[in-house]
């Protein structure tokens, strides 16, 4: 049979000053350190078969793919199904003991975390990413290609495909800044899902990813 790998990448890390959950917001860059991530990882990918590199039309994740797709030779296909979840504390500030979820006016919106009911449904999510990985993998047959994401997609996404419950607490994510979740098939059969963070660790619950 003929093995395809789909690398299912989270983008680097982002300028961020305000520490706001930023979601689907225009205008957010990578940081110096996320562009050296990015390029970390196009350096370990080089000399991978990829013949193909998708990514969210998000600014963060386009400059991600830049330099892997530069790297190949390849133009970035950007589809709008690999964009961040949609979720209503966009633009605020989120993280526990603060922010939004301090005011009570917001809780109404934390009453179904299974859903969830603050944001686009996990199995919408899980659906649209499953799609675009098929686009790939048959784009790619018998080669790699690249996508780039967000966390919460790329999670829900592992996790749809692991056959796993896909509600789950943020903070057991595995699924680092510039991280890859690589998928490999044999024919149309997903045999193998490997996980590696080439550009090194980062804390799962950085915000807005």
């Amino acid at each position: 049979m003929t093995q395809t790998i789909v690398h299912v990448m989270r983008h680097g890390e982002v300028h961020n000053p305000d520490g706001i959950l930023y979601g689907r917001l225009p205008g957010f860059r990578l940081s110096d350190k996320g562009r050296a991530q990015a390029q970390t990882v196009a350096d370990a990918l080089a000399d991978h078969d990829i013949t193909a590199v998708f990514a969210s039309p998000l600014q963060r994740a386009q400059e991600t793919a830049t330099p892997i797709a530069a790297s190949h030779g390849l133009p970035i296909i950007t589809d709008e199904e690999l964009i961040e979840a949609g979720n209503q504390f966009e633009g605020l500030k989120v993280a526990v003991g603060d922010g939004a979820l301090r005011q009570p006016r917001h809780w109404p919106k934390l009453r179904d975390p299974f859903t969830p009911s603050w944001g686009e449904p996990y199995l919408q999510i899980a659906h649209r990413m499953v799609g675009v990985v098929d686009i790939a993998r048959e784009r790619a047959r018998g080669h790699e290609a690249v996508l780039v994401s967000h966390q919460l997609p790329v999670v829900t996404l592992r996790r749809y495909l692991e056959g796993k419950r896909l509600w789950h607490d943020p903070r057991n994510r595995q699924c680092s800044l510039a991280s890859l979740t690589s998928l490999v098939y044999d024919g149309d059969e997903l045999v193998d899902i490997v996980y590696s963070e080439p550009a090194g660790a980062t804390d799962p619950l950085v915000r807005g990813a």
